[in-house]
């Protein structure tokens, strides 16, 4: 029986994937005492007595204990501290080869949720030299608002929540997010899929708990191949278990950004004409968005079946 330690388990992220291994009879979780919950020398000392330790904790204090964790304890970084440094494997195994380097890593940063759709949509197609490298893209990704951690779900779900200047609800629209073009999944969009250039990025928080929709709209000239050639190549990389796609997930002319609530499965597929393409992805961002890609990571480095306790 391994033993996992997770290292905030109190948020949303921790949460869930304590959630997803509650009832798994090969897993033993270490747990803290409520007073020793954020004394950082009781946290090292429970993420050494473990195999596998999950942080889900702000950047900083990441970075601060990923420091002092023994090296021969597997760690999963959920937060954006380690997604692009050295010396740690990106958690995303539907990327060619990373299944085995997540394997056999003992670092190991797990995506961001935007980033995992727009990078599951675009790396296989430049990679097949059918979208340009120095394409420039823009990418509109839809959340629920559980993707704000603890104070955003507080802020959504209170029962006298802040209005606008006229008294509207602003809540209760869609908002975008991140408008000055400095959002912090940017450098790993580009690192994995190997762009040359960071997209526009449109990240928006709407009035549902949980799901996440990325959207990318492509014109004919970024690419070097049919959109025929661009389902042919989804076709061949996402065949599950975890990605999978789809030739068309209309329902009457809608995509539901709420489709895969609950769940820690994508779906992804392809829309539009030969002049503009969409790509769609959709999934929900605390499932293969967060804690479901965390557990599945976790599958991997233990030799377990990838799909053990997800939800799918």
């Amino acid at each position: 029986m391994k033993k996992v330690f997770i290292d905030g388990s109190s948020g949303t992220t921790g949460l869930k994937i304590r959630e997803r291994l509650a009832d798994r009879k090969d897993i033993e979780l270490i747990t803290l005492p409520e007073e020793r919950r954020h004394d950082l020398e009781a946290r090292r000392e429970a993420a050494a007595e473990s195999d596998l330790t999950f942080l889900c904790l702000p950047d900083a204090a990441a970075a601060e204990i990923a420091e002092i964790i023994p090296k021969d304890t597997v760690v999963i970084d959920t937060s954006t501290a380690h997604r692009v440094q050295q010396g740690w494997t990106y958690g995303l195994p539907e990327l060619p080869g990373q299944r085995e380097r997540i394997g056999h890593a003992k670092r190991i940063a797990n995506p961001g949720c935007h980033a995992t759709g727009f990078i599951v949509l675009t790396a296989p197609l430049i990679a097949a030299g059918i979208l340009k490298k120095d394409a420039r893209l823009s990418c509109t990704s839809l959340t629920g608002y559980s993707g704000g951690g603890k104070k955003m779900i507080a802020q959504y779900e209170a029962e006298d929540r802040s209005k606008g200047a006229a008294g509207t609800d602003l809540l209760s629209a869609p908002r975008l997010y991140g408008i000055s073009q400095h959002h912090k999944h940017l450098p790993e969009m580009v690192r994995e899929t190997g762009l040359l250039h960071e997209p526009a990025f449109l990240p928006v928080v709407a009035d549902f708990y949980s799901g996440m929709e990325s959207l990318i709209p492509v014109f004919a000239e970024d690419l070097r191949g049919s959109v025929e050639e661009i389902r042919e190549v989804y076709r061949s990389v996402y065949q599950g278990p975890v990605i999978r796609y789809r030739e068309t997930a209309d329902e009457s002319g809608f995509y539901s950004a709420a489709a895969f609530e609950g769940r820690d499965d994508m779906e992804v597929t392809v829309s539009g004409n030969e002049e503009r393409v969409l790509l769609v992805a959709r999934f929900d961002n605390l499932g293969k968005g967060a804690s479901g890609a965390a557990i599945q990571n976790m599958n991997l480095v233990f030799g377990f079946d990838e799909t053990s306790g997800l939800r799918l």
